[in-house]
């Protein structure tokens, strides 16, 4: 299975604080305590992830409608390498 056959998903927001800072955004993680410091895109990847598992192409299309991305093939390898940086931190979950 390829990275971009991976479905991510989030767990209920409520889990998580977003807040704006000086063009930088404040994630509370509630389940671990752990407050992370980000920059964009990971925000608005946060916001397009759902509660449904998606493959990140399908996920690509949907912030490519409000987002203009560098090439398909690049931009997919981009967002499943940010994808997995936040599965990692516990932030976005994969199968």
């Amino acid at each position: 299975m390829t990275q971009a056959e991976r479905l991510y998903y989030r767990d209920d927001p409520d889990e998580m604080l977003l807040r704006p800072l000086d063009g930088l955004t404040l994630i509370y993680h509630r389940p671990s305590g752990i407050t992370h410091i980000v920059d964009s895109p990971v925000p608005e990847i946060l916001a397009a992830l759902s509660h449904e598992p998606l493959p990140a192409r399908l996920l690509l299309e949907s912030l490519s409608a409000d987002y203009d991305l560098e090439g398909e093939g690049e931009a997919l390898d981009n967002l499943a390498a940010h994808l997995e940086e936040l599965c990692a931190l516990g932030l976005a979950r994969a199968r």
